[in-house]
């Protein structure tokens, strides 16, 4: 198993709170870190999986008789959004016998695991999402960043013993989410024709979302592309990077960013098959962009938020982030070796005001080329936001 960070975070939850979520997408570890979790608290554990017809049948059934005659035993639920009606049940149970640490409730789609939980256990649950591996993660395993930018972060995916059985994975975890998860979470579409949208949202990663120019190309509705936009968002395979405008008085850019949230996925959905294709496909300086961003995101301390910035005389920048309503640190990402910046950074940093503003390569160095930019690769901009407050620091 590959150390979470998360794990000591979410072991201080189940020393306090009744009930644990851990969301994040499929593959990523979830059921994996839940057993790990257990057996470090040395507390008996019962698991189910709510894709397995008999564990289905048997908390739909049986749940309250299941539960209390396992009082002593943390128990494990996975895919739990698939019993949405178990949530009241849970609340019942858990305020009669009151014991931290009691349940682990594993989720891969957010907006119903949420709803649902909110409504019923608020105050006897914490959150946490897990989701595809951060570097430091990866480095633990001698990984190197450049294989986990190409692999992306599905520990199987990361781990395959070659390029093909990556790839191989790879097809099989699109080809289950096509043919089974996405039906079940609200997209009623054919096979082909989400087989088709994945692949387009992959050529406009990192690019402005035209709703519009995307239901034309598949020859569906504008309002059933943002549907579909929302589900794909909610089962964490996609993120919608949002503009920063508020407080400037220019012609801002109102659309938001769209990235597969996976690296891996989206070089699997281009055809590439080795690193030597990436550096030679035109998508790699946006997958790399992604990458960058993912990573940072993913680290930020709460109360951080990260945005783009974009006008329409040119002023541009990858990622702002922000902190009330105060942009605190502006970052330029480039997959170039050379940090020389454009104009339209630099007037993005004049809009801005930050003081603090990054341009990440891979090489990196932690320079300064110019006042108040860093040149630095994305394990340094890490670094730099934590003293500066802005980023957690994993222990």
């Amino acid at each position: 198993m590959i150390p979470r960070y998360l794990q000591q975070i979410i072991q201080q939850s189940l020393r306090f709170f009744p009930a644990v979520g851990i969301l994040g997408p499929r593959q990523v570890g979830k059921t994996t870190l839940a057993k790990q979790l257990v057996s470090d608290l040395t507390r008996p554990f019962l698991y189910f999986d709510l894709e397995l017809l008999d564990d289905y049948q048997t908390l739909s059934q049986n749940a309250a008789w299941v539960i209390d005659t396992n009082r002593e035993k943390t128990i494990i639920i996975d895919e739990v959004q698939r019993l949405l009606p178990i949530f009241p049940q849970l609340r019942g149970l858990i305020d009669r016998d009151r014991q931290p640490g009691r349940f682990i409730l594993l989720g891969s789609a957010s907006l119903q695991f949420l709803q649902k939980s909110s409504e019923s256990l608020a105050g006897r649950i914490a959150y946490h999402e897990l989701m595809p591996l951060q570097i430091e993660e990866a480095q633990s395993t001698q990984i190197s960043v450049p294989t986990l930018w190409f692999r992306g972060g599905f520990p199987d995916a990361l781990l395959a013993p070659s390029d093909d059985f990556w790839y191989l994975w790879q097809q099989n975890f699109v080809k289950t989410y096509i043919e089974q998860d996405l039906s079940q979470l609200g997209i009623n579409a054919s096979p082909s024709l989400l087989a088709n949208f994945l692949r387009m949202l992959a050529h406009n990663h990192g690019a402005l979302l035209n709703y519009s120019t995307l239901a034309n190309s598949l020859g569906i509705s504008h309002t059933t592309v943002q549907r579909y936009i929302a589900i794909l968002e909610q089962a964490y395979i996609i993120r919608r990077l949002e503009p920063w405008f508020v407080n400037v008085s220019k012609r801002i850019v109102k659309s938001p960013k769209l990235y597969l949230i996976d690296s891996g996925s989206l070089h699997f959905l281009h055809g590439l098959r080795t690193q030597s294709h990436l550096f030679q496909h035109p998508i790699a300086g946006a997958s790399w962009e992604g990458f960058v961003i993912e990573q940072i995101i993913r680290r930020l301390r709460n109360g951080v938020f990260p945005y783009f910035y974009r006008t329409s005389n040119g002023a541009e920048m990858d990622l702002v982030l922000v902190e009330g309503i105060q942009p605190m640190v502006s970052i330029e990402i480039k997959l170039s070796l050379n940090p020389a910046l454009k104009r339209g950074s630099t007037e993005s940093v004049t809009d801005l005001g930050t003081s603090h503003n990054l341009v990440i390569t891979p090489q990196g160095g932690n320079l300064s080329v110019r006042p108040n930019w860093i040149h630095c690769n994305v394990e340094e901009a890490i670094k730099q936001l934590e003293n500066l407050g802005l980023a957690e620091k994993i222990v």
